[in-house]
């Protein structure tokens, strides 16, 4: 039986002195080669399950595997696997933007001439070869997001975690981000991403899970769950 890229059952997580869990028993299962998408407003959630899920932040309850390497008792198995894009860059701006993959992909063990091979690929892949020799805090807002996203892949994850990926990019980026994704997807990636918005999940993603008041409201493709 193949090992799922992802799968969280009756994932809880709460903190002391809070009136409900920010995770409130959580279940789903993701396939290698998807794009799941996790659905929400501010607060319901999402980012929460998806810290826990890039090891983060340890689960009350409830178990999670990445790969099948459980995310509270195998944490280090699981950053070699995944790739990961917060809401907050993890961008050196005294760094270009060719020297902040390299660098990235040298803090994933690869050596010094790999790296910057793989960074200059990632650039590329992601529209950025052009600025690759300009230092990361002259990029516009949308080229640094893009750049964020290209560091969480330059060690060529199996899963890749996003957090709200299209912040800040224009149509034109949003567009050709939601066109590199389904590459990887089609390549055999899983992806799991959170949006607050239905008809930018509907563009890219194969199965959706709503989160409201950290409980999982309903789960299915974006086509089910318009016509609901």
């Amino acid at each position: 039986m193949p090992i799922l890229a992802l799968e969280a059952e009756n994932l809880v997580k709460a903190y002391k002195g809070g009136e409900r869990p920010a995770v409130d028993r959580i279940s789903f299962a993701v396939a290698p080669g998807m794009v799941f998408g996790l659905l929400g407003p501010n607060g319901s959630g999402k980012t929460t399950t998806v810290r826990i899920l890039v090891t983060l932040l340890k689960p009350t309850s409830g178990t999670a595997r990445v790969c099948g390497f459980d995310v509270a008792r195998q944490p280090g198995n699981v950053r070699r696997v995944i790739g990961y894009a917060g809401q907050s860059t993890g961008i050196d701006d005294d760094l270009t933007a060719a020297e902040n993959a390299a660098f990235h992909g040298m803090l994933h063990g690869l050596r010094h001439g790999e790296a910057w091979r793989r960074g200059a690929e990632v650039l590329a892949a992601s529209g950025l070869g052009d600025v690759a020799g300009t230092r990361a805090g002259r990029l516009s807002g949308g080229m640094r997001r893009r750049l964020d996203l290209a560091l969480a892949l330059v060690k060529r994850p199996g899963v890749l975690f996003l957090d709200e990926p299209t912040t800040g990019l224009d149509p034109q980026s949003r567009a050709a981000l939601w066109a590199q994704l389904r590459q990887y997807r089609d390549d055999g990636m899983a992806i799991l991403l959170t949006t607050q918005y239905l008809e930018e999940a509907d563009r890219i993603c194969d199965l959706v899970a709503i989160i409201d008041a950290g409980r999982l409201a309903a789960e299915g493709t974006p086509r089910a769950l318009k016509e609901d």
